[in-house]
């Protein structure tokens, strides 16, 4: 079997070009009493008066270059001794092993070193506004790194996260071409369609008054992709979204975009399972078990209180209300009597929590739509707000049929499950933290299915597209999806990694009138949309075949892999939660002739 030393021999001489023989990581012991060229950056230097030592960085790795008088004349010596941070060099000399006790195991080349004999500089760096040795477990404030942008990709982690993120579209690429999928590009510049977030518009100049839209996904282009034949279709695809934004958003993204014809929903969950077993074990070395479990989008929140659930934690929510009611204390039997439940979790080795840390429990409980926690910790004696409404036969209950066991804290939320189950979710993330119930070594993964067609808006009440207008529901009879939207479920899934949506997707509908049904639910007359669709709904006047496909968040996805804290140390140039890119400095103002070119003139604010 070829080993590492054989390897780095053969990459080298696939790597080699007229300005180096190898890249830095490349060398090793085989490489001893070899002459070398090299060439990258200046990583640190340590001058030992006698001898000097230079780290000499690029893409690859780190090697060590040593000026010494035995092999160097005091002219080189001289010149490498101005070498500085980030200068760019290429050097010529012999690779040598290092003494055993000056072997370094930090260093994948920590076993040699290169004794320079040749010395020439490329290009100096000017002073360092921020460093890249050295800080990878401390690195500059973000809004430095990113104004900065091309000194922080240089960090070695920096550098990691992107070649897992090739690793991983790679494998994607491999797993889908090998089942038969067509990479296809869709349009940047479209028209506006509803999905959910706010468009990015483009004017265009020779058509004075009208805009292009930049595509939110390529939802429309790809279900006619399958109109038109192409059976599988897949795009690393850029996506725009004028939306606020956090760690998690940002203004253009990129997802993994699939679509399929004459499929079910099992056909496409399992393709998306082997596309995502092949980019994990690709990237990070990690191989998936599959199939992924199934669960429902109503046992998700019966049992975890969100459609994301993290099953690295055991623990499940539980119904208290019968239990609980009718003992005299007042908040619960007014929830149950206003039609909601007394709904909990026990969390192992709980009672260990302070009562600051409970406290800031029912902060967290509160900041996600609960009116509060109430709590009851298990010992010798229960203890806490309600302990004196616990009887003998509540506490025999808690104990043996719920499994409530001493040491454990039973935490408790009222209210109708509209209010309640965002507060248990994350009650149940957090307080799994505490007491370091999440095992963070593990892959948990899960498909959430069933989801319904529509949701209530937040602030009207009135139907909205739970997943995006163009999903199939299961019960395809449009004068029901007229009659009662809140009912129809749809054939939609989210597959989930260890408490984070990774992919979103479903069944699409192909059918013109049960598509004019969910458009009218969503207010939608016949000749808006008409107007809005009519391209997709002509195309499936010319026979359309049953399709279905999912969209994954790659940026996302690269994150979970490398554990990196937001999306944005996983795209080179990203942009801030104000949608700024400060290397570049944009956005940025138009000279008024140029809107004018455009048809466009800004006016003040009132």
């Amino acid at each position: 079997m070829e080993d590492r030393s054989t390897r780095g021999l053969t990459r080298a001489a696939s790597l080699a070009t007229s300005w180096r023989d190898a890249r830095c990581g490349d060398l090793s012991a085989a490489w001893t009493g070899r002459r070398v060229k090299l060439a990258g950056w200046v990583h640190r230097v340590r001058d030992l008066g006698g001898v000097l030592f230079v780290q000499l960085r690029d893409r690859g790795g780190r090697v060590q270059l040593a000026f010494g008088p035995d092999w160097c004349d005091a002219d080189l010596i001289a010149r490498a001794r101005e070498l500085g941070a980030e200068d760019v060099v290429q050097v010529e000399g012999e690779v040598v092993g290092r003494p055993p006790e000056a072997v370094n195991p930090e260093m994948a080349t920590g076993a040699v070193e290169v004794h320079v004999d040749g010395l020439r500089m490329l290009s100096r760096a000017a002073a360092l506004p921020i460093l890249v040795a050295g800080v990878d477990e401390a690195p500059p404030a973000e809004e430095l790194r990113l104004r900065h942008r091309v000194l922080d990709l240089r960090r070695p982690q920096m550098i990691r996260n992107f070649e897992v993120r090739h690793a991983a579209v790679a494998g994607a690429r491999e797993a889908l071409s090998e089942e038969g999928f067509v990479e296809v590009e869709t349009p940047l510049l479209t028209r506006r369609t509803p999905e959910g977030a706010r468009d990015y518009l483009v004017p265009s100049r020779v058509n004075p008054g009208e805009f292009y839209a930049l595509p939110q996904s390529p939802q429309l282009y790809k279900q006619l992709l399958m109109v038109a034949g192409f059976d599988r279709y897949f795009q690393i695809a850029r996506c725009l979204r004028d939306e606020d934004l956090r760690a998690d958003r940002q203004p253009e993204f990129t997802q993994v975009d699939v679509e399929m014809a004459f499929v079910g929903v099992d056909d496409v969950l399992g393709v998306c399972e082997r596309m995502l077993g092949r980019m994990w074990s690709r990237a990070v070395g990690v191989e998936i078990e599959l199939p992924f479990p199934r669960i429902s989008h109503a046992e998700a929140l019966e049992r975890y209180g969100t459609d994301k659930p993290d099953l690295r934690v055991d623990w499940e929510l539980g119904d208290f209300t019968e239990l609980l009611t009718g003992a005299g204390f007042g908040i619960f039997d007014a929830a149950a009597e206003a039609g909601g439940r007394v709904r909990g979790l026990i969390v192992r080795g709980g009672g260990a929590l302070s009562r600051a840390e409970i406290g800031g429990l029912d902060d967290l409980a509160r900041q996600n739509g609960a009116k509060g926690v109430i709590w009851l910790r298990a010992g010798e004696a229960w203890s806490g707000p309600i302990a004196k409404y616990v009887s003998d036969g509540i506490g025999q209950a808690l104990r043996e049929t719920y499994g409530v066991a001493e040491g454990d804290l039973l935490l408790l939320v009222a209210g109708p499950d509209s209010e309640t189950r965002g507060a248990l979710a994350a009650l149940r993330r957090e307080a799994a933290s505490r007491v370091g119930a999440v095992d963070a070594t593990a892959h948990r993964w899960l498909w959430v299915v069933d989801f319904p067609l529509f949701e209530p808006d937040p602030d009207t009440g009135a139907p909205i597209a739970a997943h995006h207008p163009f999903t199939m529901p299961l019960d395809a009879d449009p004068d029901r999806i007229r009659e009662d939207p809140f009912a129809v479920t749809a054939l939609a899934y989210d597959v989930v990694y260890n408490g984070v949506e990774l992919a979103s997707g479903s069944i699409r509908c192909h059918d013109a009138e049960i598509q004019r049904a969910i458009l009218e639910v969503l207010g939608f007359e016949r000749q808006e949309a008409e107007r809005r669709f009519g391209f997709l709904l002509e195309a499936f006047r010319y026979g359309a075949p049953p399709h279905g496909g999912y969209a994954l968040g790659l940026d996302r996805t690269i994150a979970l892999m490398v554990g990196a804290p937001s999306l944005r140390d996983v795209i080179a140039f990203p942009k801030t939660t104000a949608a700024r890119g400060l290397m570049e400095g944009t956005p940025s103002a138009v000279e008024p002739q140029d809107l004018a070119g455009l048809h466009i003139q800004l006016c003040e604010d009132d």
